[in-house]
């Protein structure tokens, strides 16, 4: 059809798959959208499992993951192959989600080419450049040049409007990660087939971690560590901690010095997504410097400790989903230990209610992608 409006969704890392995946789903099953799928390969083997779990397949991919690659040889790749793709495809929008380097990239590429750009996860600040760093700043570039903001929350809009961008084109549409997470739940396990068969999670209570950021490495990482083994000693008959280890070297060498060759400590590959969400469902707790973690696990109703000393979804903070702990090892233990040891306090956390949404965050953002396009057509369009 002439007058389609045509999309094209940019995403690179895992998490921007996870999030987008129901986006893309919601805009292919709308009639009278083209969309076009590009994927920079920020992160190549993770993104790849995103995609085939939600079947789909990118109709453009850069491939521009290379090893150990710096922060301007990827923003440089990104901004020069986008300019290129948005040339050749000339869409009505862009559409990108999150913090990482493609989605900042990806934003200025747009920009450049006078192409609309719309925010998915738009709002969040942590009001410190350096932490998490380099997302916070990724954000607010992409937070000035988008012409939609899809806020997760209240909060995240109010963030929005103290920046002065008009109220008319921020709107709250819930995240996208629980839309995400509501299909996950509902795919088919075999968990005896699957990375997690190992698992005592009939006899343990299973505690798991994710720690990767770059705000972390080196003594930060090893704080976590300490703390992790002490834990694992001091609940040896109690519990079992899983760790998924980030490919990057710089973890995977300090994990493996501190925490390998304990008994009631499985140090494995990055999960898959479905396996990460049953690997959340069957936790006691979840200790995570991961921000897309802070909002899928208050959803499964799973405590969860920030190894962040400030975090840009204050939201669960508030609701009392999510606690800050930093890389201080003794908060870390004191804060495991209070959740083990006090039944009403895990109750607490895990029944606080999830601030986040209600799994229709891809139709809202949809429907208002088609909105904004009309009262464009017709003149009316808002924020111009």
């Amino acid at each position: 059809m002439a007058q389609n409006i045509k999309v094209a969704v940019v995403i690179g890392t895992r998490p921007e798959a996870v999030k987008m995946a129901p986006v893309v789903l919601e805009l292919r099953r709308t009639r009278g959208i083209e969309t076009i799928l590009c994927n920079t390969a920020q992160h190549r083997q993770m993104v790849d499992q995103i995609l085939r779990l939600f079947q789909l397949k990118a109709d453009i991919d850069l491939n521009l993951m290379k090893e150990q690659q710096t922060l301007p040889e990827i923003t440089s790749a990104i901004l020069l192959s986008m300019d290129t793709v948005l040339k050749q495809t000339r869409p009505d929008w862009v559409l990108v989600q999150g913090d990482t380097t493609t989605v900042m990239a990806a934003t200025l590429a747009a920009f450049y080419n006078q192409v609309k750009v719309g925010h998915v996860e738009a709002g969040l600040r942590s009001y410190d450049k350096w932490a998490p760093y380099p997302e916070e700043i990724n954000r607010k570039i992409a937070g000035i040049i988008a012409d939609l903001h899809f806020a997760p929350t209240a909060q995240a809009r109010d963030n929005l409007l103290k920046e002065s961008i008009p109220p008319a084109i921020c709107h709250v549409t819930g995240n996208t990660v629980i839309d995400a997470l509501q299909l996950a739940a509902e795919m088919p396990f075999d968990l005896g087939k699957s990375p997690l068969k190992s698992i005592p999670f009939d006899t343990k209570e299973i505690i798991t971690v994710t720690a990767h950021r770059r705000e972390n490495l080196g003594k930060p990482l090893e704080n976590i560590f300490a703390a992790i083994l002490k834990i694992s000693h001091e609940f040896y008959d109690r519990i079992h901690i899983v760790y998924p280890v980030h490919p990057n070297p710089a973890v995977q060498n300090a994990a493996r010095a501190i925490l390998d060759g304990q008994k009631n400590i499985s140090l494995i590959a990055p999960l898959d997504y479905l396996d990460m969400v049953q690997l959340m469902k069957r936790s006691k707790i979840i200790l995570t410097d991961s921000g897309g973690l802070q909002e899928e696990a208050p959803g499964l109703g799973i405590p969860v400790l920030v190894l962040r000393e400030v975090t840009e979804r204050p939201e669960g903070i508030r609701s009392g989903n999510v606690r800050l702990v930093g890389a201080n090892p003794e908060r870390i233990f004191n804060q495991v230990s209070a959740l083990l040891n006090d039944p009403a306090d895990w109750e607490r956390m895990a029944k606080a209610a999830n601030p986040y949404g209600d799994g229709k965050a891809a139709e809202r953002i949809v429907s208002l992608i088609l909105q904004q396009y009309m009262k464009r057509k017709s003149g009316t369009e808002p924020g111009t």
